[in-house]
């Protein structure tokens, strides 16, 4: 299938928009997004603005809510049902929930998703995630209940192209449910993918210090969990 061209300027942050039309006959499109970062190619931190609420508030002002209600902890056993190595290292999985605001277009929407990130040798990351059927519904949070927004396929592949910059390519099809025709929430969809790349491209090229902070806080809380594995030896 053929890719449409939405915008294409090397001289903006999201320097490539492309999409295919109602992509595997879901009535929705699949769009992509690709930018070119300035900074050190840490996927982690990237996933942070999209999974955690007080980083996703930071850029998403429509985000009422983002939580990690399901975490997966034995990722031994999940890297081993994905073939050792064969999709990177799994380093994060569990099952999401997700609720918006509503707009002048949409009114509120939830989701119910399994995400994970998974990291490469190369210091690539892909950070992943579809929608739970609606047999998982029982898995969703006590409260109000809102109609079901889906993510189809989302994945954000982060490829660093030298020591201080790297490329990402995000992808989603989502299905904001409801009649809304897509011409409507399309641009809706995108504005806020530009949002998300926008807020990335000043932490990461930023001269406040904080993705250096995060690396370093990485970097201690991973040796101080190697520390913790060699005293569990017998």
């Amino acid at each position: 299938m053929k890719w449409k061209v939405l915008e294409s300027n090397k001289n903006r942050v999201v320097h490539h928009i492309d999409k295919i039309e109602n992509f595997q006959n879901l009535n929705c499109p699949i769009v992509r997004f690709r930018s070119s970062l300035k900074g050190p190619c840490v996927g982690e931190k990237f996933a942070g603005f999209i999974m955690h609420l007080d980083e996703r508030k930071r850029w998403d002002t429509q985000i009422a809510d983002v939580d990690e209600i399901y975490p997966v902890y034995d990722l031994a056993t999940a890297n081993l049902a994905m073939g050792m190595g064969r999709y990177g290292d799994c380093t994060r999985l569990g099952v999401g929930y997700c609720q918006t605001k509503s707009n002048v277009v949409v009114s509120p929407r939830e989701q119910l998703t399994l995400c994970g990130i998974q990291e490469f040798e190369c210091g690539s990351t892909l950070i992943w995630g579809t929608e739970m059927e609606e047999w998982h519904n029982h898995l969703l949070p006590e409260g109000e209940r809102h109609p079901r927004a889906k993510s189809h396929l989302f994945c954000t592949t982060l490829v660093p192209t030298g020591p201080d910059s790297f490329d990402v390519e995000y992808v989603l099809q989502l299905e904001i449910g409801g009649k809304i025709p897509t011409f409507l929430t399309t641009p809706i969809v995108t504005q806020t993918v530009k949002d998300l790349f926008n807020h990335a491209k000043g932490i990461f090229g930023g001269k406040g210090g904080e993705i250096e902070r995060f690396i370093e806080e990485k970097k201690e809380r991973q040796a101080a969990l190697a520390e913790r594995s060699l005293l569990m030896t017998p």
